[in-house]
């Protein structure tokens, strides 16, 4: 496959994925949240509530720790772990569409002040090493 149309073909799959957060926003999108996951969560994969707690207490995050999200899509679970916990966290993904949406979910929880968002992929991330305290990464392929 040529370059120009492996770069076509990405494109074209993340428009596609994209699409998928526009599907968030709806009232059967929230009530199925509610159902699956115990709570109205935004959940974009399949982390569940229970393993989120989990995964703060893993991680041992307090406040004033630093969270790097990777794939962070619309925020679940690390928006959770930063109202749960305190701590800081910047957010991370390739879609524009899903930190979109991280941040009204970060605005709406009142804890924007305590979230960056950027827009990158794993591969290539802008940040010193050493910055965070902790990395997660679910649900993101």
């Amino acid at each position: 496959m040529s370059a120009r149309r492996a770069t076509t073909s990405r494109r074209d799959a993340a428009a596609r994925f994209g699409d998928t957060y526009a599907s968030a926003a709806t009232d059967v999108f929230t009530a199925v949240q509610r159902e699956v996951f115990g709570a109205d969560t935004y959940v974009s994969g399949y982390t569940t509530v229970a393993q989120a707690e989990l995964l703060a207490d893993r991680l041992g995050l307090a406040p004033g720790d630093r969270l790097l999200d990777l794939g962070a899509g619309l925020g679940w679970p690390a928006l959770h772990l930063v109202e749960k916990t305190g701590c800081r966290a910047v957010l991370t993904d390739v879609l524009e569409p899903g930190l979109r949406g991280a941040i009204r979910h970060a605005r709406r929880q009142r804890i924007g002040r305590r979230c960056a968002f950027v827009m990158a992929g794993a591969a290539h991330l802008p940040f010193r090493a050493g910055v965070f305290d902790a990395v997660t990464h679910t649900d993101a392929l």
